[in-house]
């Protein structure tokens, strides 16, 4: 898609100047520069833990900085709650959810802001103006189901809309598409430009490169907290930006030995589900992955993926079906009982069930393991043991800060948090690895890194099933591609020979090409 410009550079929207931010001892941003002009979209990339959100986390007022000024709009202002800066124009959407879970969509999309009829919320307008939005913007939402009860992908559509909601004119996005598809990373592009067009600025904190080319007009690297460069994209490529942000060139392509896959680990047996509507998501799906392989589940978000991880990790039951671990039977296990049969896993939602953010990193890495040697005797923690693991893992596996065993989890960036969960489920050594999404929201190198570990674990013989929305992670580390559709797998393709159209043209539903191959 050919990017459109809509930069006024005779207006600037945003000016951040000289910002210092410091957490303690710790100088999360080291003197940083920012400008933002009307109509611009304005990339911000470095890696996980470099200061990127604390600086946007500054100009929606949640932080105040140690020192340094912000001007909107060509005026100096002081942005001391997010509430100011919403009246300011800004809007933020934020990496991990601000959404009450049992509310519905709706509800939280108004929340705050809820229109009145007489004395009583006026819900029915409310929900009217939401449909129109969503229409409008291609982010198509069930306006009356319950946050709790929705994908990790729909949750990002709701933060967005809620804040075209409370009409902004100028928006951060912190990784906005981390769990979107393809397709949907397409059309939010293309909504960006259609806010540009409007007049509207718009900063894009991304980890993806191919976003940052085909989205934004400039581009501001920062690096251990310190400002590197301001670019204008359409004069440096992807390699350049990456090396930028890591300092360092990175290796894009996954190197892989051809090996032939052994025993079957995992064998899913017409398998059919509920989801949260009780309206059938898993049609009698069929499933294997074999040791030394990895399998790459592709399909668009809604299609059954949630439902086969939640019962494949036995967070939900399932109606009817067999699912074998090395050929036991463990439909409808409890979730210690399947990692007991050497089942490991990176969950989809990190937040929800892949860490206790009140633990600290120590803790969180024994989060299985507490009650056995050597981290317990006799029910006593080992507290030197606990904490000499932690220190090996945050090493082997570059968690930033380093020395942070002793932090809270929900202190890390979330590339970090993914860190801890991919150190802890590849020490753990199981038989199947179950990755979903397991670089959401990771920065090149960190991604380089993840890739590595997940081969490691098909080279050691294990197997490994990762589902992603990231086609060119499934295709790049894949050696078998299953495509799910309508909650059936509709075909299969070997990793090698799979190609971007076709596999999108069977997610969408067509097999009848597959088959004529």
């Amino acid at each position: 898609m050919e990017r459109q410009s809509n930069v006024d550079k005779n207006t600037v929207a945003i000016q951040m100047t000289d910002i210092v931010k410091k957490f303690g001892d710790f100088t999360a941003n080291d003197h940083i520069h920012l400008t933002v002009h009307k109509g611009e979209v304005h990339a911000i990339l470095g890696e996980n833990g470099a200061g990127k959100s604390t600086l946007m986390n500054i100009l929606y007022g949640l932080y105040q900085p140690t020192s340094g000024t912000i001007a909107i709009d060509g005026k100096e202002v002081v942005i001391d709650s997010p509430q100011k800066a919403i009246d300011m124009g800004i809007g933020m959407v934020h990496q991990h959810f601000m959404l009450i879970q049992p509310f519905t969509v709706t509800e939280n999309i108004v929340l705050g802001m809820e229109p009145k009829k007489g004395i009583t919320v006026d819900i029915k307008s409310a929900r009217n103006r939401i449909m129109e939005l969503s229409e409008r913007y291609n982010l198509k939402v069930d306006p009356d189901a319950k946050i709790e009860d929705i994908s990790v992908g729909m949750q990002q559509r709701v933060e967005i809309l809620k804040v075209l909601y409370r009409g902004a004119k100028h928006l951060i996005l912190d990784e906005p598409t981390a769990s979107l598809t393809p397709q949907e990373i397409t059309e939010l592009i293309e909504i960006i430009h259609n806010l540009t067009a409007d007049g509207k600025s718009v900063i894009l904190i991304t980890h993806k490169l191919k976003e940052i080319k085909a989205a934004a007009d400039y581009c501001t690297i920062i690096r251990q907290g310190k400002y590197i460069n301001t670019v204008d994209v359409d004069e440096v490529n992807e390699n350049q930006l990456a090396s930028m942000m890591v300092g360092r060139d990175v290796e894009f392509k996954v190197e892989k030995k051809e090996q032939k896959p052994g025993e079957i680990v995992l064998e899913v047996k017409d398998l059919h589900a509920k989801d949260y509507r009780n309206v059938e998501i898993l049609k009698g799906l069929n499933l294997n992955v074999r040791r030394g392989e990895i399998v790459g589940l592709a399909g668009v978000d809604g299609n059954g993926q949630s439902e086969l991880v939640e019962i494949l990790t036995g967070l939900r039951k399932g109606e009817s079906g067999q699912v074998n671990v090395l050929g036991e039977d463990l439909f409808g296990s409890t979730p210690r009982k399947i990692f007991e049969h050497g089942v490991t896993s990176i969950p989809e939602d990190r937040q929800k069930h892949g860490l206790v953010l009140d633990f600290t990193v120590s803790e969180n890495l024994i989060l299985q393991n507490f009650g056995k040697e050597p981290y317990s005797k006799k029910g006593i923690l080992k507290k030197d043991m606990i904490r000499k693991h932690a220190t090996e893992l945050i090493k082997k596996f570059d968690i930033r800060p380093s020395g942070c065993e002793n932090r809270l989890a929900g202190q890390l960036s979330g590339g970090n948090q993914q860190k801890v969960i991919i150190a802890r489920e590849v020490t753990n050594d199981g038989e199947l690895l179950i990755a979903v999404n397991p670089t959401r929201g990771l920065d090149v190198g960190a991604i380089e890194f993840v890739h590595k570990y997940i081969v490691e674990q098909r080279n050691k013989n294990k197997a490994v099933l990762l589902v992603s929305f990231e086609l060119d992670e499934i295709m790049s580390l894949s050696d078998r591609i299953e495509v799910i559709f309508g909650g059936q797998i509709v075909g299969s393709v070997p990793g090698k020979d799979a190609d971007e159209n076709q596999l999108g043209f069977m997610m969408a539903g067509g097999t009848k090409h597959e088959q004529e191959r």
